[in-house]
């Protein structure tokens, strides 16, 4: 019998199948998360679980298309009297980068309000197995007796097709009212995208939406941030009360001198009064040995602050954060010389936090 019981377990391991844990194997009520309280999503309409409507943007190019249908940012907020809560959930089949964990890349994450503050209470762990697509997880039990208000973010490299939240049978589970009440729209590369956060809510973006209390949309997409005409279409489609820029991460020197002003421009004739806050990218460990890399990353940031210099004085409420996203002197703050680990997201935030509470304080957002 022990042989067959091993022989199960191993074969279970082979199927990327997960042992039920004892709270798993309780009875679960199960809701549709659609019809709960989604927040952090740019724009109305379309699928609730992909960051805004892309079939509005048919100039979109294939690759930034998708990414903008995965679930990267967004969250569910209610509230729920169960001393657990599970989920189960299935996500579109596609590779992943090998410099991020599965819980940030097709995870979740769940934070609880106590007393005020959001704390961390547990996470969604997915299939070890990159093609298995159906998640089940117990994210976290043997909570205290009572209402709970619950933040849970969603996978930040994954497009979803389903996803429900489970209570204990008998508890309730409804949707709560969005716990902000102003929105800022976030703009980026693979940085803003979450590259390389643990989980979903430890990426920089994701900590501004908690620290600041602000709705905090994220339309960051790995590699093509490079200040395109269809970037700047769906800004000026966004509704926001300020918008936050990590625009000079991808692109070239020549592209930031080509492109930046008649970017800012598009923008500016849509929302002549809106907030601008670009953020300076921070100079890449790939270059400390590499002479073509660090002539690069020296040339980006250059010309970023050349561009923004004729911008702020040019365009009424634009701003730039210098230095930006910069991880630390020491080498220590990120996982491929490029993308911030939660060590350095904490140090950028540092340097950035402050700033953007200052300008967003000064147009009323707090």
């Amino acid at each position: 019998m022990k042989r067959i019981i091993v022989a199960f377990v191993a074969l279970a391991t082979l199927l990327g199948v997960q042992p039920l844990s004892a709270a798993e194997k309780r009875q679960f009520k199960y809701v549709d998360a659609t019809t709960l309280t989604i927040v952090n999503r740019a724009q109305e309409g379309g699928f609730l679980l992909n960051r805004i409507e892309t079939e509005k943007y048919p100039q979109l190019p294939g690759p930034s298309m998708r990414a903008l249908r995965m679930s990267t940012g967004l969250a569910v907020v209610f509230r729920t009297n169960s001393r657990v809560v599970s989920a189960r959930w299935t996500n579109v089949p596609r590779r992943y980068g090998n410099n991020m964990t599965p819980i940030l890349q097709r995870g979740l994450d769940l934070y609880v309000d106590v007393e005020g503050r959001w704390v961390f209470a547990g996470v969604g762990r997915p299939s070890s197995r990159e093609d298995v697509t159906k998640h089940s997880y117990t994210i976290v039990d043997n909570m205290a007796e009572g209402e709970h208000l619950c933040l849970l973010y969603l996978p930040m490299w994954s497009e979803l097709t389903s996803l429900e939240i489970g209570v204990e049978e008998g508890a309730s589970i409804v949707a709560a009212p969005s716990p902000f009440k102003h929105k800022v729209v976030v703009v980026g590369s693979s940085i803003t995208h979450g590259a390389s956060a643990t989980r979903s809510g430890m990426c920089y973006v994701s900590r501004l939406n908690r620290s600041l209390g602000v709705d905090m949309p994220n339309i960051g997409i790995s590699g093509r941030c490079k200040l395109d005409d269809y970037f700047a279409d769906i800004i000026c489609d966004t509704k926001a009360d300020a918008f936050l820029f990590d625009a000079f991460s991808n692109p070239t020197a020549e592209q930031i001198d080509e492109r930046l002003y008649g970017f800012v421009a598009k923008i500016r004739k849509a929302h002549p009064e809106t907030p601008l806050i670009f953020m300076q990218t921070g100079a890449r460990e790939t270059g400390n040995l590499d002479l073509v890399r660090h002539e690069r990353s020296t040339t980006v940031r250059e010309a970023a602050a050349r561009g923004m210099a004729k911008v702020c004085k040019d365009f009424k409420n634009v701003y730039f954060i210098n230095p930006g996203l910069d991880t630390g002197a020491d080498q220590d703050g990120t996982i491929d010389g490029a993308h911030p680990s939660d060590l350095g997201f904490d140090r950028a935030l540092k340097i950035v936090e402050p700033k953007i509470r200052k300008i967003l304080k000064k147009h009323g957002i707090k």
